[in-house]
């Protein structure tokens, strides 16, 4: 019994030695490839480099769309209000998760004002002269938070900001500058619109005779 048992045994043993040993392919010859193509590094920049964070939150913003007479959304992200190193300014700025794509980009005037929106206590909203689809535009923003507390601390933090530039007279005649840029921009959409409304009013009939002999007239005259 024991000398069939131990060829077995043996044969076993040199199988498992050649299933140990490394194959041609897997054989480390030394070689090093270089890469195609040789990446650089790109410092990114955000334009926040010269801000201080002031507070920093996250949440979902909405925009009141006057023309759909709707509230659509803006982007889940993080809400920064950034004070600047040099100017003191202070704006707030939301980016979208993932993308950071802008989806919110004002200024903090003195003429600010945050209220709770529809009795919900983790939602506000407010107005502002906002730039982030590139050019300057009056918007009313509606923005939910997770907790109760973070929308505390939202308001609160504004409120302490306009306050205290309330007291700055710089700040407080920017402020007014700017509202009363924001009441331009709705007079001049006012006016427009109601110059459209008179170009694609219909001529009545006396109109148009009254035009006729004004013609007439003046082609007499000649």
């Amino acid at each position: 019994m024991a000398s069939t048992t131990e060829p077995t045994n043996l044969k076993k043993e040199e199988e498992e030695e050649d299933d140990s040993k490394p194959g041609a392919e897997d054989e480390d010859t030394g070689a090093q490839v270089a890469p195609i193509v040789k990446l650089q590094e790109v410092a990114v920049t955000t334009g926040e480099e010269n801000e201080d964070v002031l507070l920093d939150l996250k949440a979902k913003l909405y925009r009141f769309d006057k023309e759909g007479n709707q509230w659509k959304e803006r982007g889940v992200g993080t809400l920064k209000l950034l004070k600047h190193k040099e100017s003191d300014k202070i704006r707030l700025v939301m980016r979208q998760n993932k993308t950071l794509k802008i989806c919110a980009n004002h200024l903090v005037l003195p003429t600010m004002t945050v209220q709770e929106h529809q009795g919900n206590d983790k939602s506000c909203v407010w107005h502002a002269a906002d730039f982030a689809d590139g050019e300057l535009k009056e918007e009313t923003f509606a923005i939910r938070f997770a907790s109760v507390e973070n929308c505390k601390s939202f308001k609160d933090k504004i409120e302490e900001i306009t306050e205290s530039m309330a007291k700055a007279p710089g700040d407080s005649e920017e402020g007014t500058a700017v509202a009363n840029l924001i009441e331009k921009l709705s007079v001049e959409s006012k006016d427009t619109e109601e110059k459209q409304e008179a170009e694609d009013a219909p001529v009545s009939s006396q109109d148009k005779k009254d035009e006729t002999e004004q013609q007439e007239k003046i082609g007499s005259e000649k």
